[in-house]
């Protein structure tokens, strides 16, 4: 059990789990339909341009805020009918962390270790502990507005992690560290995960879940765009990854060509000229058969043909085109 914290529900293998979550601002709608779970010792990452609603997830997760439908639970609790077991279950690493500038660490600490319920022992080796584990043992004795970004964001940390819960969201963790600590951060999301916590964190940053997340879901306008392993993703972008072919020579006529309807013909579409290389997107499974055998007839000197390399990167562009492309056909 967790020090200071409720007992863990022993069918709680769901750690973090969200059943159809929508969040609405008037007319605007944040999170629509959102589901997924986060099991012990698993690394969700949620990635997304900025305004894809992965703030506002986490913010309902953590019980700021409360769904306009939908349902969700941490540990087994459901966050509307027992909103305080669910949260004494679960740190919470807000993007913007603040505290008061004028406290030292310590009494920061401190104050909310009696808020999270730890008795006076508790509270000071957990805070011991995590100190030496942030690095923050130097810092105690300093008020927290004389900190960097990269010290208040361990601070947070530290908060998150007092009651030692067996969930953990943190909101864009990264923000305002420098290479070393961000490197120092993704070591230990993964030793925390490997301790058995349930983590999900969000990032714009492509690298950092590449390295961190076991899982990923795409956000985008408030829902998922695509979801899975790495691994998943990227093999299901590799079978609809743009056709690259380079060309000895004649590539200006053979663009000509395809944009007069060979494009159509081929069932593919034109993206771009780069030298002696066209990329075209496939829009059909025969795509390529058909892309080849149209080079062919034309007696094009095709030097390579074949799916252009897919990264992480790719990937993320790939998923936000499509989305966008297809939210654009759905407005009247």
């Amino acid at each position: 059990m967790p020090d200071g914290g409720f007992p863990v529900p022993q069918t709680a293998s769901k750690m973090i789990r969200a059943d159809r979550l929508t969040k609405r601002f008037g007319p605007l709608v944040a999170v629509q339909d959102l589901s997924f779970e986060v099991v012990p010792g698993e690394v969700l990452g949620f990635l997304g341009p900025n305004g894809a609603g992965k703030s506002t997830t986490l913010r309902i997760l953590s019980g700021w805020w409360p769904a306009s439908s939908g349902a969700a639970s941490i540990a087994g609790h459901d966050l509307a009918r027992d909103s305080l077991r669910a949260r004494r279950q679960l740190g919470y690493l807000p993007e913007s962390f603040m505290a008061a500038p004028e406290l030292r660490v310590v009494e920061y600490l401190r104050f909310r270790a009696r808020l999270k319920g730890l008795d006076r022992r508790t509270a000071r080796t957990r805070l011991g502990a995590v100190a030496e584990r942030l690095g923050l043992q130097e810092r105690l004795r300093q008020p927290f507005g004389a900190l960097s970004k990269g010290f208040r964001q361990r601070v947070g940390l530290a908060d998150a992690l007092l009651a030692d819960p067996p969930a953990l969201l943190l909101d864009e963790p990264f923000g305002g560290l420098d290479p070393l600590q961000r490197q120092d951060f993704r070591k230990l999301l993964r030793v925390l995960a490997a301790e058995g916590k349930a983590v999900l964190f969000s990032s714009h940053v492509l690298p950092e879940v590449e390295d961190v997340a076991d899982r990923l879901i795409v956000l985008l306008h408030g829902r998922s765009a695509a979801s899975g392993t790495l691994a998943e993703l990227s093999a299901h972008l590799a079978r609809e990854a743009p056709l690259r072919v380079r060309l000895a020579g004649g590539a200006e006529a053979l663009e000509a060509a395809l944009q007069e309807g060979g494009a159509a013909a081929c069932r593919c579409a034109l993206l771009s000229r780069r030298g002696q290389e066209l990329w075209l997107r496939p829009e059909a499974e025969d795509a390529a058969r058909r892309l080849f055998r149209w080079l062919a007839g034309r007696d094009a000197a095709v030097l390579e043909f074949g799916r252009a390399p897919v990264g992480l990167e790719e990937m993320f562009r790939h998923v936000i085109e499509s989305g966008e492309r297809a939210a654009a056909e759905t407005v009247p």
